[in-house]
Protein backbone atom coordinates (compact mmCIF):
# COMPACT_ATOMS: atom_id res chain seq x y z
CA UNK A 1 0.00 0.00 0.00
CA UNK A 2 2.87 2.57 0.99
CA UNK A 3 4.49 1.67 -2.49
CA UNK A 4 1.11 1.95 -4.50
CA UNK A 5 0.46 5.71 -2.84
CA UNK A 6 4.17 6.57 -3.30
CA UNK A 7 3.78 5.42 -6.64
CA UNK A 8 0.97 7.75 -7.44
CA UNK A 9 2.78 10.85 -5.67
CA UNK A 10 5.68 10.25 -7.98
CA UNK A 11 3.19 10.00 -10.80
CA UNK A 12 1.35 13.32 -9.84
CA UNK A 13 4.25 15.18 -9.68
CA UNK A 14 5.98 14.21 -13.09
CA UNK A 15 2.35 14.82 -14.66
CA UNK A 16 1.94 18.55 -13.67
CA UNK A 17 5.12 19.52 -12.59
CA UNK A 18 5.80 23.19 -14.20
CA UNK A 19 9.49 24.80 -14.61
CA UNK A 20 10.53 26.61 -11.00
CA UNK A 21 11.06 30.32 -12.89
CA UNK A 22 12.90 32.79 -11.03
CA UNK A 23 10.30 33.03 -9.22
CA UNK A 24 7.11 33.84 -6.67
CA UNK A 25 6.02 30.12 -7.19
CA UNK A 26 6.44 29.64 -10.73
CA UNK A 27 6.13 33.09 -11.79
CA UNK A 28 9.01 35.10 -13.48
CA UNK A 29 9.67 37.85 -10.89
CA UNK A 30 10.01 40.71 -13.45
CA UNK A 31 9.57 40.38 -17.74
CA UNK A 32 12.40 42.85 -19.30
CA UNK A 33 15.83 43.84 -18.45
CA UNK A 34 15.01 46.84 -16.45
CA UNK A 35 12.29 45.18 -14.48
CA UNK A 36 14.44 42.30 -13.45
CA UNK A 37 17.08 44.94 -12.42
CA UNK A 38 14.61 46.40 -10.67
CA UNK A 39 13.56 43.90 -7.99
CA UNK A 40 10.61 42.50 -11.04
CA UNK A 41 9.01 46.34 -10.80
CA UNK A 42 6.97 47.59 -13.62
CA UNK A 43 3.69 48.40 -12.75
CA UNK A 44 4.23 52.22 -12.20
CA UNK A 45 7.89 52.56 -13.49
CA UNK A 46 7.95 53.71 -17.51
CA UNK A 47 10.74 51.04 -19.16
CA UNK A 48 9.74 52.06 -22.24
CA UNK A 49 8.13 49.05 -24.81
CA UNK A 50 9.47 46.46 -22.32
CA UNK A 51 6.33 47.78 -20.35
CA UNK A 52 3.73 45.40 -23.05
CA UNK A 53 5.24 42.79 -20.55
CA UNK A 54 4.21 44.42 -17.48
CA UNK A 55 1.69 47.16 -17.16
CA UNK A 56 0.01 47.47 -20.62
CA UNK A 57 -1.05 51.32 -19.37
CA UNK A 58 2.41 52.67 -19.36
CA UNK A 59 3.17 52.21 -23.34
CA UNK A 60 0.84 55.84 -22.75
CA UNK A 61 3.87 57.26 -21.70
CA UNK A 62 5.76 56.21 -25.36
CA UNK A 63 7.39 58.47 -27.22
CA UNK A 64 8.08 57.74 -30.64
CA UNK A 65 8.28 54.20 -31.48
CA UNK A 66 10.84 51.73 -29.94
CA UNK A 67 11.52 48.15 -30.24
CA UNK A 68 13.02 45.78 -28.15
CA UNK A 69 14.30 42.02 -28.09
CA UNK A 70 16.14 39.96 -25.33
CA UNK A 71 16.22 37.19 -23.07
CA UNK A 72 16.92 35.43 -19.94
CA UNK A 73 19.46 32.98 -19.12
CA UNK A 74 17.72 30.80 -16.26
CA UNK A 75 19.88 28.42 -14.02
CA UNK A 76 17.80 27.13 -11.15
CA UNK A 77 19.89 24.64 -8.40
CA UNK A 78 17.19 22.34 -7.24
CA UNK A 79 18.15 18.73 -5.03
CA UNK A 80 16.04 16.60 -2.94
CA UNK A 81 17.12 13.88 -1.09
CA UNK A 82 20.51 14.28 -2.29
CA UNK A 83 19.73 14.07 -6.35
CA UNK A 84 19.89 17.43 -8.05
CA UNK A 85 17.49 17.94 -11.09
CA UNK A 86 19.72 17.85 -14.56
CA UNK A 87 17.29 20.25 -15.76
CA UNK A 88 19.40 23.02 -14.62
CA UNK A 89 19.89 25.40 -17.49
CA UNK A 90 17.15 27.12 -19.64
CA UNK A 91 16.36 30.38 -22.26
CA UNK A 92 13.46 32.29 -21.90
CA UNK A 93 13.07 35.04 -24.89
CA UNK A 94 11.19 38.45 -24.58
CA UNK A 95 10.27 40.95 -27.47
CA UNK A 96 8.44 44.08 -27.34
CA UNK A 97 7.74 47.01 -29.41
CA UNK A 98 5.49 50.10 -29.33
CA UNK A 99 4.74 53.09 -31.33
CA UNK A 100 2.69 55.93 -31.45
CA UNK A 101 -0.27 56.47 -33.23
CA UNK A 102 -1.35 60.01 -32.56
CA UNK A 103 -1.36 61.80 -29.25
CA UNK A 104 -3.59 60.02 -27.38
CA UNK A 105 -3.41 56.63 -28.79
CA UNK A 106 -0.18 53.95 -28.33
CA UNK A 107 0.05 50.62 -29.84
CA UNK A 108 2.21 48.02 -28.79
CA UNK A 109 2.93 44.25 -29.07
CA UNK A 110 4.57 41.66 -26.51
CA UNK A 111 5.83 38.18 -27.14
CA UNK A 112 7.74 36.40 -24.26
CA UNK A 113 8.15 32.84 -22.60
CA UNK A 114 6.40 32.94 -19.33
CA UNK A 115 7.88 29.34 -18.97
CA UNK A 116 10.39 27.11 -20.02
CA UNK A 117 11.52 24.37 -18.12
CA UNK A 118 10.70 20.99 -15.74
CA UNK A 119 12.49 18.68 -14.21
CA UNK A 120 14.91 15.73 -15.10
CA UNK A 121 15.19 13.11 -12.85
CA UNK A 122 16.05 10.22 -15.88
CA UNK A 123 19.34 9.34 -14.73
CA UNK A 124 17.72 8.39 -10.64
CA UNK A 125 14.97 5.40 -10.50
CA UNK A 126 14.13 6.19 -6.88
CA UNK A 127 12.62 8.90 -8.26
CA UNK A 128 11.34 6.72 -11.38
CA UNK A 129 12.96 8.52 -13.84
CA UNK A 130 10.60 11.29 -14.23
CA UNK A 131 11.19 13.85 -16.85
CA UNK A 132 8.51 16.56 -17.56
CA UNK A 133 8.68 19.71 -19.97
CA UNK A 134 6.52 22.63 -19.93
CA UNK A 135 6.81 25.56 -21.96
CA UNK A 136 4.43 28.37 -22.13
CA UNK A 137 4.95 31.31 -24.85
CA UNK A 138 2.73 34.61 -24.82
CA UNK A 139 1.54 36.85 -27.11
CA UNK A 140 -0.18 40.22 -26.21
CA UNK A 141 -0.90 43.29 -28.48
CA UNK A 142 -1.52 46.24 -26.55
CA UNK A 143 -3.65 49.39 -26.75
CA UNK A 144 -2.74 52.07 -24.77
CA UNK A 145 -4.77 55.35 -24.45
CA UNK A 146 -3.59 58.53 -22.59
CA UNK A 147 -5.07 62.17 -21.77
CA UNK A 148 -3.33 64.52 -19.49
CA UNK A 149 -2.35 62.81 -16.71
CA UNK A 150 -3.60 59.83 -16.65
CA UNK A 151 -3.39 56.72 -19.04
CA UNK A 152 -4.86 53.22 -20.06
CA UNK A 153 -4.16 50.32 -21.29
CA UNK A 154 -5.40 46.56 -22.79
CA UNK A 155 -3.73 43.74 -24.13
CA UNK A 156 -6.02 40.53 -25.30
CA UNK A 157 -3.36 37.46 -24.71
CA UNK A 158 -2.97 34.48 -26.18
CA UNK A 159 -0.76 31.84 -24.88
CA UNK A 160 0.63 28.63 -26.22
CA UNK A 161 1.45 25.34 -24.31
CA UNK A 162 3.49 22.48 -24.65
CA UNK A 163 3.16 19.47 -21.93
CA UNK A 164 5.47 16.69 -22.44
CA UNK A 165 5.56 13.74 -19.47
CA UNK A 166 7.03 10.62 -19.04
CA UNK A 167 8.47 8.40 -16.20
CA UNK A 168 9.44 4.60 -15.75
CA UNK A 169 6.54 2.50 -13.82
CA UNK A 170 9.20 0.67 -11.93
CA UNK A 171 6.84 -0.43 -9.18
CA UNK A 172 4.62 -2.30 -11.69
CA UNK A 173 5.02 -3.09 -14.95
CA UNK A 174 8.73 -1.26 -15.59
CA UNK A 175 7.14 0.64 -18.65
CA UNK A 176 7.84 3.96 -19.78
CA UNK A 177 4.45 5.62 -18.96
CA UNK A 178 3.97 9.19 -21.79
CA UNK A 179 1.72 10.03 -24.61
CA UNK A 180 3.93 12.52 -26.33
CA UNK A 181 4.29 16.14 -26.59
CA UNK A 182 0.00 17.86 -26.52
CA UNK A 183 -0.28 21.47 -26.92
CA UNK A 184 -2.92 24.38 -26.70
CA UNK A 185 -3.78 27.65 -26.94
CA UNK A 186 -5.34 29.63 -23.97
CA UNK A 187 -6.88 33.21 -24.03
CA UNK A 188 -7.20 35.80 -21.75
CA UNK A 189 -6.14 39.97 -21.21
CA UNK A 190 -4.35 42.24 -19.48
CA UNK A 191 -5.58 45.75 -18.06
CA UNK A 192 -4.23 48.47 -16.37
CA UNK A 193 -3.62 51.82 -15.39
CA UNK A 194 -1.65 54.79 -14.09
CA UNK A 195 -2.13 58.33 -12.64
CA UNK A 196 0.84 61.29 -12.79
CA UNK A 197 -0.17 62.18 -9.22
CA UNK A 198 2.72 65.23 -9.88
CA UNK A 199 5.08 65.13 -12.13
CA UNK A 200 7.39 63.03 -9.95
CA UNK A 201 4.78 60.65 -8.77
CA UNK A 202 3.07 58.21 -10.84
CA UNK A 203 0.33 55.40 -9.24
CA UNK A 204 -0.59 52.56 -10.86
CA UNK A 205 -2.73 48.93 -10.73
CA UNK A 206 -2.99 45.98 -13.52
CA UNK A 207 -4.37 42.85 -13.45
CA UNK A 208 -3.63 39.89 -15.38
CA UNK A 209 -6.63 37.22 -15.59
CA UNK A 210 -5.89 33.48 -15.38
CA UNK A 211 -5.75 31.56 -18.32
CA UNK A 212 -7.06 27.81 -18.09
CA UNK A 213 -4.88 25.50 -20.37
CA UNK A 214 -5.90 21.84 -21.35
CA UNK A 215 -2.86 19.25 -22.62
CA UNK A 216 -5.04 16.50 -23.86
CA UNK A 217 -3.87 13.07 -22.64
CA UNK A 218 -0.44 14.23 -20.75
CA UNK A 219 -2.10 14.19 -16.66
CA UNK A 220 -5.02 11.38 -17.10
CA UNK A 221 -2.60 9.09 -18.96
CA UNK A 222 -0.06 9.70 -16.13
CA UNK A 223 -2.69 8.86 -13.84
CA UNK A 224 -4.07 5.82 -15.26
CA UNK A 225 -1.51 3.31 -13.81
CA UNK A 226 -2.44 3.84 -10.44
CA UNK A 227 -6.17 4.29 -10.68
CA UNK A 228 -6.39 7.91 -10.32
CA UNK A 229 -9.33 10.04 -12.65
CA UNK A 230 -7.15 13.27 -12.95
CA UNK A 231 -7.86 16.04 -15.36
CA UNK A 232 -5.83 17.91 -17.67
CA UNK A 233 -6.58 21.04 -17.06
CA UNK A 234 -3.60 23.36 -15.28
CA UNK A 235 -3.96 26.86 -15.33
CA UNK A 236 -1.86 29.85 -15.08
CA UNK A 237 -3.58 31.83 -12.53
CA UNK A 238 -4.20 35.46 -12.26
CA UNK A 239 -2.89 38.30 -10.70
CA UNK A 240 -3.51 41.68 -9.30
CA UNK A 241 -0.83 44.16 -8.87
CA UNK A 242 -0.34 47.71 -7.45
CA UNK A 243 2.55 50.38 -8.21
CA UNK A 244 4.26 53.45 -7.61
CA UNK A 245 7.25 55.34 -9.19
CA UNK A 246 8.95 58.39 -7.95
CA UNK A 247 11.67 60.55 -9.71
CA UNK A 248 14.23 62.63 -8.02
CA UNK A 249 16.83 64.21 -10.21
CA UNK A 250 18.65 61.31 -11.90
CA UNK A 251 17.11 58.82 -9.37
CA UNK A 252 14.06 56.52 -9.89
CA UNK A 253 12.44 54.45 -7.10
CA UNK A 254 10.12 52.12 -7.76
CA UNK A 255 7.91 50.12 -5.47
CA UNK A 256 5.18 46.91 -6.62
CA UNK A 257 2.69 44.49 -4.47
CA UNK A 258 0.82 41.86 -6.38
CA UNK A 259 -1.22 38.78 -5.57
CA UNK A 260 -0.90 35.59 -6.96
CA UNK A 261 -4.02 33.98 -6.94
CA UNK A 262 -3.16 30.04 -6.57
CA UNK A 263 -6.04 28.85 -4.84
CA UNK A 264 -8.34 29.61 -7.58
CA UNK A 265 -6.01 28.16 -10.32
CA UNK A 266 -7.35 24.58 -11.50
CA UNK A 267 -4.06 22.43 -10.64
CA UNK A 268 -2.35 24.72 -8.23
CA UNK A 269 -5.63 24.69 -5.92
CA UNK A 270 -5.55 20.67 -6.14
CA UNK A 271 -1.97 20.71 -4.39
CA UNK A 272 -3.13 23.15 -1.82
CA UNK A 273 -1.13 26.24 -2.96
CA UNK A 274 -2.29 29.41 -1.39
CA UNK A 275 -2.30 33.13 -2.73
CA UNK A 276 0.51 34.57 -2.31
CA UNK A 277 1.79 38.12 -1.36
CA UNK A 278 4.49 39.57 -3.81
CA UNK A 279 6.65 43.28 -2.59
CA UNK A 280 9.14 44.69 -4.52
CA UNK A 281 11.18 47.15 -4.19
CA UNK A 282 13.97 49.30 -6.82
CA UNK A 283 15.66 52.09 -7.39
CA UNK A 284 17.74 53.46 -10.68
CA UNK A 285 20.03 55.94 -11.38
CA UNK A 286 20.24 57.74 -14.83
CA UNK A 287 23.86 59.44 -16.31
CA UNK A 288 24.09 60.64 -19.71
CA UNK A 289 24.84 57.49 -21.25
CA UNK A 290 23.97 54.68 -18.72
CA UNK A 291 21.78 53.74 -16.11
CA UNK A 292 22.69 51.40 -12.59
CA UNK A 293 19.70 49.92 -10.92
CA UNK A 294 19.16 47.53 -8.07
CA UNK A 295 16.02 45.84 -5.95
CA UNK A 296 14.97 43.00 -3.61
CA UNK A 297 11.95 40.59 -4.31
CA UNK A 298 9.84 38.88 -1.46
CA UNK A 299 6.98 36.20 -1.95
CA UNK A 300 6.47 33.82 0.88
CA UNK A 301 6.40 29.97 -0.11
CA UNK A 302 3.14 29.49 -1.54
CA UNK A 303 2.72 26.11 -0.50
CA UNK A 304 0.75 25.00 2.19
CA UNK A 305 1.81 21.81 3.92
CA UNK A 306 -0.98 19.28 4.96
CA UNK A 307 1.07 16.87 6.74
CA UNK A 308 -1.21 14.22 8.01
CA UNK A 309 -2.37 11.07 6.47
CA UNK A 310 -3.29 11.10 2.81
CA UNK A 311 -2.18 14.78 2.32
CA UNK A 312 1.23 13.68 2.37
CA UNK A 313 1.02 12.54 -1.26
CA UNK A 314 0.32 16.07 -2.15
CA UNK A 315 3.21 17.74 -0.02
CA UNK A 316 5.42 15.44 -1.48
CA UNK A 317 4.31 16.39 -5.07
CA UNK A 318 4.89 19.61 -4.06
CA UNK A 319 8.37 19.26 -2.25
CA UNK A 320 9.93 16.89 -4.03
CA UNK A 321 9.35 18.02 -7.83
CA UNK A 322 7.18 21.22 -7.71
CA UNK A 323 9.61 23.25 -5.01
CA UNK A 324 8.06 26.75 -6.13
CA UNK A 325 9.55 27.77 -2.40
CA UNK A 326 12.08 30.54 -2.74
CA UNK A 327 11.32 33.59 -0.86
CA UNK A 328 13.58 36.37 -1.46
CA UNK A 329 15.23 37.81 -4.67
CA UNK A 330 18.50 40.05 -5.10
CA UNK A 331 18.86 41.75 -8.19
CA UNK A 332 21.11 44.14 -10.56
CA UNK A 333 21.80 45.48 -13.52
CA UNK A 334 22.79 48.66 -15.98
CA UNK A 335 22.39 49.82 -19.32
CA UNK A 336 24.61 51.40 -21.84
CA UNK A 337 23.92 53.93 -24.71
CA UNK A 338 25.61 52.04 -27.91
CA UNK A 339 24.03 55.00 -30.32
CA UNK A 340 21.94 57.71 -30.12
CA UNK A 341 18.93 55.59 -30.98
CA UNK A 342 19.98 52.34 -29.39
CA UNK A 343 21.32 50.49 -26.14
CA UNK A 344 22.21 47.34 -24.28
CA UNK A 345 20.55 46.30 -20.78
CA UNK A 346 21.19 43.57 -18.80
CA UNK A 347 19.91 42.08 -15.23
CA UNK A 348 21.27 40.15 -12.61
CA UNK A 349 18.72 38.49 -10.35
CA UNK A 350 20.07 35.90 -7.31
CA UNK A 351 17.53 33.59 -5.00
CA UNK A 352 18.79 32.68 -2.06
CA UNK A 353 18.88 29.03 -1.12
CA UNK A 354 15.75 27.77 1.04
CA UNK A 355 15.40 24.31 2.22
CA UNK A 356 11.97 22.75 3.05
CA UNK A 357 11.34 19.71 4.72
CA UNK A 358 7.96 17.64 4.98
CA UNK A 359 7.01 14.34 6.54
CA UNK A 360 5.98 11.27 4.73
CA UNK A 361 6.23 8.41 7.56
CA UNK A 362 2.64 7.69 5.83
CA UNK A 363 4.08 6.90 2.68
CA UNK A 364 7.79 5.12 3.37
CA UNK A 365 7.60 4.71 7.22
CA UNK A 366 8.38 5.98 10.44
CA UNK A 367 10.86 8.88 10.49
CA UNK A 368 10.95 9.38 6.63
CA UNK A 369 11.41 12.64 5.20
CA UNK A 370 12.23 14.83 1.88
CA UNK A 371 14.30 17.54 1.93
CA UNK A 372 14.13 20.17 -0.91
CA UNK A 373 16.99 22.51 -1.56
CA UNK A 374 16.15 24.92 -3.95
CA UNK A 375 18.33 28.23 -5.12
CA UNK A 376 18.57 29.94 -8.63
CA UNK A 377 20.51 32.88 -10.63
CA UNK A 378 19.47 34.50 -13.97
CA UNK A 379 21.13 36.60 -16.04
CA UNK A 380 18.82 39.13 -18.58
CA UNK A 381 20.31 41.13 -21.70
CA UNK A 382 18.06 43.09 -24.37
CA UNK A 383 18.40 45.13 -27.22
CA UNK A 384 16.70 48.54 -27.95
CA UNK A 385 16.18 51.01 -30.07
CA UNK A 386 13.86 54.55 -30.53
CA UNK A 387 13.59 55.65 -34.30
Amino acid sequence: MRKTKLALAIAATAMVSTPVLATNGDVLIGLGAQSRALGGTGTAAFFGAENALTNPALLAKSQGSEFSIGGTVFMPDVEANGTTSDNDLNIIPEVAMSTRINDNLTFGLGMFGSAGMGVDYRKDPNLFNAYSNLQLMKFAPTLAFNQDNFGLGFSPVIQYGALDINFNNNLDTGQTVGNGMSTDLGYGFNLGGYIDVTPELTLAASYQSAISMEYDGQISTASAPFGANMGDTLEQPAEIKIGAAYTMDNWMFTADAKQIKWEDADGYKEFNWKNQEVYAIGAKYTGKDFWVGAGYNYGSDPIEVIGAGAGQTVDMFNNLFFPGIVESHYTVGAGFNITKNSAIDFALVYADKVSKTVNVDTLLGPGAAVTTNHSQTGYTVAYRMNF
